[in-house]
């Protein structure tokens, strides 16, 4: 963890949200990936903090972030990040967010207008197809609430050993596993979205896209670029879920931020 770590807890919708923050200027709030943390933004600190106050919270569930429903839903974390920025009393700020955090970036967007100035998502979609199952299956959440620990364990053993490390606002020593069967959950049930819930968001959208990506196609991301009003589309050549934020994206980013908001 960086040596100026400001780690502190602020009490939202009902939870305990664990958050750091580190530079000046205009707020930028980065969201996480599902099974990351707020940890997960450090290595691109440097990029942000010459041009922002940053703010990385850790979602419900995830990290030191703790989650008494026991359940996950984007609808719901979207509502975490809308009375964490009320309790913080962050005005308007710029909002980015990867993969389950660019899913919570792209619901905020649609349920709390005004509530951010500008949005830029990585690794979204907005469908559920076989293709993405099958994907979601490769990697181990073999069904709704099931999770085959032995298919992730061989899968990326690195990460496995990490989880339970990473995720301590429980005591239970197990409490990864139960993490991530929340997921599985919430990775299996339709979004179903339509035209009309994307016309909702009427700030600038950034929607960054991998042209390998299986997890989120890339002609879901054109079809959401075409749907969202006040929206621009990124996609970067050989790159991954995994790599849809990255050094090389995350300059664009700030590109983007830079231009539709004064900071």
């Amino acid at each position: 963890m960086p040596a100026n770590n400001r780690g502190n807890y602020v009490t939202a919708n009902g939870i305990s949200i664990y958050y750091e923050e580190y530079g000046s200027g205009r707020p930028l709030v980065l969201l996480h990936g599902g099974t990351q943390t707020s940890a997960s933004w450090h290595e691109y600190l440097p990029l942000f903090t010459p041009h922002f106050r940053v703010i990385t919270p850790d979602s419900r569930g995830h990290g030191r972030t703790n989650n008494p429903a026991a359940a996950l839903s984007y609808r719901l974390m979207a509502a975490d990040i809308a009375s964490f920025l009320h309790a913080l009393d962050i005005t308007a700020p710029l909002l980015l967010g990867y993969s389950d955090g660019g899913q919570i970036a792209l619901q905020l967007a649609m349920d709390y207008p005004g509530i951010a100035s500008a949005y830029a998502a990585g690794g979204i979609y907005y469908q559920l197809t076989g293709s993405i199952l099958k994907f979601i299956k490769s990697m181990g959440f073999i069904a709704p609430g099931i999770v085959d620990y032995g298919i992730m364990g061989r899968e990326d053993p690195d990460s496995v050993s990490s989880l339970s490390a990473d995720h301590v606002w429980s005591d239970d020593p197990d409490y990864w596993q139960k993490l991530l069967e929340q997921l599985s959950l919430m990775w299996w049930i339709p979004l179903d979205y339509t035209e009309e819930d994307f016309k909702k968001i009427r700030e600038p959208f950034l929607i960054l896209a991998g042209d390998r990506d299986q997890f989120c196609p890339v002609q879901q991301a054109v079809d959401m670029y075409r749907f969202i009003p006040h929206s621009e589309l990124a996609v970067f050549p050989n790159a991954t879920h995994s790599t849809a934020i990255s050094e090389t994206t995350l300059p664009v980013v700030i590109d983007f931020f830079q231009r539709h908001v004064s900071v």
